[in-house]
């Protein structure tokens, strides 16, 4: 496997999106380069006056694993298997809302589960007709972020319309590599801001993306202020499952394992210091703790 590329491949993009949105390209068009964001203040935990009103969480796919091995490092998940949920989120704040990651392909709604051992993906109903359920079309959402680029979570750009696109400097940077064999062509169509450390999203510390780099080069996760609830802390892919988180377990298909331990360092100083509910997004468990639409946090 080369290093740095998703361990669930491209082949499944190959061999059910050929006619889709993600059409082959020859890359990003250097006439329409992002926005990049001169980073605001840290916002000071005691200065933070905002909250966002809504948190809904998305089915955006299921993903079956035979053998756990690439998930660790140091081989200790070898000829284990688990089944990871694949969540995306909508964060509602009176400024605007941010869908968080983009699941799986559309495409494989109506197909039956897709192989390629160890993995086996499936997909019920696409994000855009999840939204639209709640009464939220693709042309509502204002902005869009994703907690890095591995397919899992970029697979259904379509749902977030013409929002604006937030993305890490690096990432954007290792999406749009002539070296990357992904295409992500479907992604310039929105107009993008780059930010290269973590990102106060309203100005008011209610929605934070965070800086932590190493599962790929600009992986971040996203801390979120709300109402009632109080800080919750969407993983991303920094841990991909719980008993990951407790035993510190880091994917042999990571870009940097060193720097992916110094990013779990800083998530854990992140969740103890707010003492934020922290959701795996890959993690059943965790992802069951949250209302299922058209409920949704408050």
């Amino acid at each position: 496997m080369r290093k740095g590329e998703s361990p669930m491949k491209s082949w499944i993009m190959l061999a059910l999106l050929g006619t889709s949105m993600l059409t082959a390209c020859g890359g990003k068009d250097d006439t329409n380069e992002p926005e990049q964001i001169t980073e605001p203040p840290v916002v000071e935990e005691a200065a933070v006056t905002g909250v966002a009103t809504a948190l809904y969480v998305f089915d955006c796919g299921t993903i079956a694993i035979s053998d756990l091995d690439v998930f660790a490092s140091d081989g200790s998940y070898a000829g284990q298997t688990d089944t990871f949920t694949d969540s995306c989120f909508l964060i509602r704040h009176p400024k605007g809302d941010l869908l968080w990651d983009l699941g799986l392909p559309a495409a494989l709604v109506g197909q039956e589960p897709q192989v390629n051992e160890p993995f086996t993906v499936s997909l019920e109903t696409s994000l855009a007709d999840q939204l639209n359920a709640i009464g939220v079309a693709p042309g509502d959402i204002d902005l869009v972020s994703i907690s890095h680029s591995h397919f899992d979570h970029t697979g259904q750009p379509e749902a977030a319309g013409k929002a604006l696109w937030l993305v890490h400097q690096a990432e954007y940077d290792h999406m749009f590599d002539a070296e990357n064999p992904n295409d992500y062509s479907a992604f310039e169509k929105f107009d993008t801001k780059t930010f290269t450390e973590d990102y106060d999203v309203f100005g008011d510390g209610a929605v934070r993306i965070m800086s932590l780099p190493g599962h790929t080069p600009g992986h971040t996760a996203l801390l979120v202020k709300m109402a009632e609830t109080g800080p919750v802390l969407l993983s991303g892919d920094l841990y991909h499952r719980a008993e990951s988180r407790e035993g510190t377990k880091v994917p042999r298909f990571n870009t940097d394992e060193a720097m992916t331990r110094n990013s779990m360092d800083r998530f854990e100083a992140i969740a103890a210091a707010s003492e934020a509910l922290v959701i795996i997004q890959h993690e059943p468990v965790d992802v069951a703790k949250l209302p299922k639409p058209p409920e949704a946090l408050k």
